[in-house]
């Protein structure tokens, strides 16, 4: 007889390997503010900037696979997600699965190259590179991000200046006439391109702060030096709390300094939905409470991009 509280195969891969509610979102999201200013400076090409953002979600996920595969191989013990370890234990996933998927992301992704380096010139080679080694080496290698307390500094790049620069870059280069795919990315990329998306790394860092206090008894069992482990959750609530500050403040940056309109704002419109989030994460610590807190952060992040983007479009 089937066991009714057991997922299936596909839930397995889907709900607790893929993410697709967190992942989604944080990967979309820097690309869609990178396409709001494309639009606004007449660079904006959609089927780079779309194969743009297959291949770094794609590269997303293959990070998410390798962290769980480090997770299960390092610390089998660890009880931080049941389900995959039921799930080893009859059979449902194999280790081989496991390694199979983080190779067949990054052949996908790889499968992007081709176009992309057509579109946007041998740049795209090396910041295909280095999504994918920063994807490996945040849990995995002989200096992981995350075992080591260096998880925000690598989320905010990846996710707040590689990622959009990136995507800003493949959409500029499909329409520049320069022979030189390098002196275009060194030399004529707006600095914009590179701080758009720094409320976007904001978001991701919160993330995984609320990811980090709900599952900090993991990590010190792991051995992780997390923020809350390192310093206290006094001290991550805090940075939460200025993060978010820092994001919601950016827009009058954007539209005072870039010479942006007042469309710039609109984000702000989401500022009852992160009130809601900040006070879950500020008063809650039990990991139960604190689950529902990461979806809907991922959520807010995706909201807050396309206002960002809508009103950077139409500055």
């Amino acid at each position: 007889m089937l066991d009714a509280s057991k997922p299936s195969r596909r839930d397995l891969w889907i709900h607790w390997l893929v993410y697709p509610g967190h992942s989604l979102p944080t990967a979309a999201a820097p690309v869609f503010v990178a396409m709001g200013l494309a639009i606004h400076d007449h660079v904006f090409a959609f089927i780079p900037a779309l194969i743009g953002f297959a291949a770094s979600w794609l590269i997303h996920i293959g990070g998410l696979f390798a962290d769980n595969y480090q997770l299960v191989v390092r610390h089998p013990t660890v009880d931080e997600h049941p389900e995959l370890l039921e799930a080893l234990r009859d059979g449902t996933l194999t280790l081989s699965d496991m390694r199979w998927a983080i190779a067949i992301c990054f052949g996908f992704a790889a499968l992007t190259g081709p176009y992309l380096l057509e579109v946007a010139g041998t740049p795209v080679i090396a910041i295909g590179l280095l999504g994918m080694i920063g994807s490996l080496i945040y849990s995995s290698g002989p200096f992981p991000f995350a075992k080591h307390g260096l998880s925000d500094i690598h989320f905010f790049f990846m996710f707040g200046v590689l990622a959009p620069a990136a995507a800003y870059y493949v959409q500029m280069a499909s329409h520049s006439q320069l022979s030189s795919s390098w002196d275009l990315l060194l030399y004529h990329m707006p600095l914009r391109a590179f701080l758009v998306g720094m409320p976007l790394g904001a978001f991701a860092v919160n993330i995984l702060i609320i990811d980090d206090i709900r599952d900090r008894a993991f990590d010190q069992v792991k051995g992780w030096r997390t923020g809350p482990l390192r310093f206290g959750i006094a001290w991550s609530r805090i940075e939460y709390g200025l993060l978010s500050a820092f994001i919601y403040l950016i827009p009058f940056w954007f539209w005072l300094k870039w010479g942006l309109s007042a469309w710039v704002l609109l984000p702000l419109l989401t500022m009852p939905f992160a009130t809601v989030i900040a006070r879950g994460v500020l008063k809650q610590e039990n990991p139960v409470r604190l689950l529902p807190l990461t979806p809907m952060a991922a959520l807010l992040c995706l909201v807050y991009s396309l206002l960002l983007t809508t009103g950077i479009a139409l500055s």
